[in-house]
């Protein structure tokens, strides 16, 4: 039986930029090493899965190496494809029972906007030794259940950073958020970066769930609920933000840059 299979740049502002998603659509649950493998085939930093329920769809996530419990570039990429196929009407809301609760997708001014849970953090008094995994001078170190949050010196260190992967796969976290305040005149508030060879994924182009984090961080810090980041990978994305209480709506683009079908 042939099975939909769409690749799609998400959190991107053109064809080839953002961070590429594969989205399966399957019509019935699959063995999670049957997904696994699809995801290891594919070689994205996640390939999702989705799977209809009478309230809405089931979804997961996988790298080439692990399943995670939150991604946000590949729950976008996920919403976009059901209205690109057909699957939900345009202008719909997409619901989502995943291992992170429900969350939401609608499109809202040309983009998508998901609605995610907001990661809250606390600082360390005894952090990790970053600095040294980063090699780079590190401010502070911030941590929630996912991953650990390097506030940096400036934008240019952000960009710079040619961290020791190695090092940062034995810290026994999901990933590491690399951050600065953007430099004056930029039309985003924030930049990151984020690192993740834990599972499988040296750096992530643009991290959704990672600006659960970034958002409450830096609202506090800048005092407003909305803010833009970019996410300054190779390929680069911007992720708009908006603090509601426990949640954090993420905004932004996808595009479709690939159709096929598995047939296995």
């Amino acid at each position: 039986m042939a099975i939909p299979l769409l690749q799609v740049d998400a959190f991107a502002d053109g064809p080839f930029t953002g961070n590429p998603a594969a989205v399966c659509l399957l019509d019935a649950p699959r063995e999670p090493s049957w997904m696994q493998s699809v995801a290891m085939e594919m070689n994205l930093s996640e390939t999702a899965f989705l799977v209809p329920r009478a309230d809405g769809f089931d979804l997961r996530w996988f790298t080439p190496a692990v399943e995670v419990d939150l991604c946000g570039h590949a729950t976008l990429a996920s919403a976009h494809a059901l209205w690109e196929e057909g699957v939900l009407a345009r202008g719909q809301h997409a619901r989502f029972s995943t291992r992170s609760g429900w969350l939401t997708a609608e499109p809202k001014d040309g983009e998508i906007e998901l609605d995610f849970p907001s990661k809250d953090a606390e600082a360390l008094s005894d952090p990790p030794d970053l600095a040294s995994a980063l090699r780079t001078t590190v401010r502070e170190i911030h941590k929630n259940r996912f991953d650990y949050l390097a506030l940096l010196e400036s934008e240019q260190a952000v960009r710079e950073l040619a961290p020791d992967f190695a090092a940062l796969g034995r810290l026994g976290v999901r990933g590491v958020i690399a951050t600065a305040k953007a430099d004056a005149g930029r039309d985003y508030d924030f930049v990151s970066r984020f690192f993740a060879p834990g599972a499988g994924i040296d750096e992530d182009p643009v991290t959704g769930s990672a600006h659960c984090f970034l958002a409450p961080f830096w609202s506090a810090r800048l005092g407003r609920d909305e803010l833009r980041g970019y996410q300054a990978s190779k390929r680069g994305g911007y992720v708009r933000t908006r603090v509601t209480g426990a949640r954090v709506k993420l905004r932004g683009r996808a595009i479709t840059v690939l159709r096929g079908e598995l047939r296995c």
